[in-house]
This record gives structure tokens, C-alpha cells and sequence, in this order.
């Protein structure tokens, strides 16, 4: 797949030109949404949402060769206006069906609550970058791109965020499982 080729067939009106372009990365831009919205609905709306956006606004893309992180970039946007906008608060005839829908992998010893549980006392940008690292494997520089900070802040998030987890949950094991901070 030529990335130059197809984005420039898609500045030209190509909906299958961007489609496949979008197609290629579908698993981990649904990872991604996956990751801030936390339930398969509402991760494609935003999907949906972002696939709109870039029909849309294309145009004013200006090195082809960086759609991935372009899109990308729109898509954590999308979410994070997302969230503030719902204020969503969980019913408890929902929060059952809530616990059973897909989650993503974290590991055989490690399961999805208490992960929540350990993210739970974490900044919301703490969280993010955490996430973004340990969840979703994007390197530093990745996430700094997609969040539009610098990669230092980005690896003190990550740092200061998983000295937090450690002090507060005694853990051993949240440096010895995923590797020293970098």
C-alpha cells in the first residue's frame, strides 16, 4: 500500500481511497478509541465521527506521508471532546452489562478492574499517557504527537503516574511486569 498515492486519490474526492487508508489501521484506531471511550458503542460513534472529519478536512493535510498520525491525532480529539461533552453517569441496571462488554488484553495475571481500580487515582493525564503506553504499546514520541505535548512531560506523566500506582498499591509489580521507566 502506497500511503502517498492513496492519500492524494482521497484529496481528490476518493471515498475508497480513504477508506482504504483507514481500513489498513482499523484495529488500532479502534484500540485507541477503545482506550478513552471504554465501551465498543461508543468507540465506533467516534470512529464514525473521525472518518467524517477526514473526508472533510483532507484537504488541508500537508504531508501525506502523516495521515496515520493525523488521523490519529483527530480521533483523540474526538474523544476527549467526546467525554467532556457526555458527563456520562453510569445507571446501575447498566453498569453490569457495562463490566461484561469487550475489554482489551492486559496480561493473564492482571485483570480489567483492577486495572481501573489502579488507574482510578491517577490524574486524567496520568491516565492518558499510561494507557497510551502500556495498553496501547505506542513508544513516547507516539504518544506526545497524539496528546500535543512534549515527549519530557509525556515520560514524567508516565513516571510520576506509575510512582503513584507503586506507593499507593504497594507494587512490586507494576515496574518489574512492563519494564523500567525510560
Amino acid at each position: 500500500m502506497n500511503i502517498v498515492r492513496l492519500v492524494k486519490k482521497a484529496k481528490k474526492g476518493s471515498k475508497d481511497a480513504l477508506l482504504e487508508l483507514i481500513m489498513a489501521e482499523k484495529d488500532a484506531m479502534y484500540r485507541l478509541a477503545f482506550t478513552y471511550m471504554r465501551n465498543e458503542h461508543d468507540a465506533m460513534d467516534v470512529l464514525e465521527e473521525m472518518i467524517v472529519r477526514l473526508y472533510e478536512n483532507i484537504g488541508q493535510l500537508k504531508k501525506e506521508e502523516a495521515f496515520y498520525s493525523w488521523s490519529k491525532t483527530i480521533l483523540v480529539n474526538l474523544c476527549k471532546t467526546t467525554l467532556r461533552n457526555q458527563k456520562k453517569v453510569v445507571l446501575m441496571e447498566n453498569w453490569q452489562s457495562s463490566k461484561e462488554e469487550e475489554q482489551p488484553s492486559f496480561g493473564s495475571n492482571v485483570q480489567p478492574l483492577e486495572i481501573a481500580e489502579m488507574l482510578a487515582i491517577l490524574s486524567e493525564n496520568q491516565k492518558e499517557a499510561i494507557q497510551m503506553k502500556y495498553i496501547l504499546d505506542l513508544d513516547y514520541q507516539s504518544i506526545a504527537d497524539l496528546t500535543d505535548v512534549p515527549i519530557g512531560t509525556v515520560k514524567s506523566r508516565v513516571f510520576q503516574g506509575l510512582r503513584k500506582m507503586k506507593d499507593h498499591f504497594g507494587g512490586e509489580g507494576i515496574e518489574k511486569d512492563r519494564g523500567s521507566v525510560e
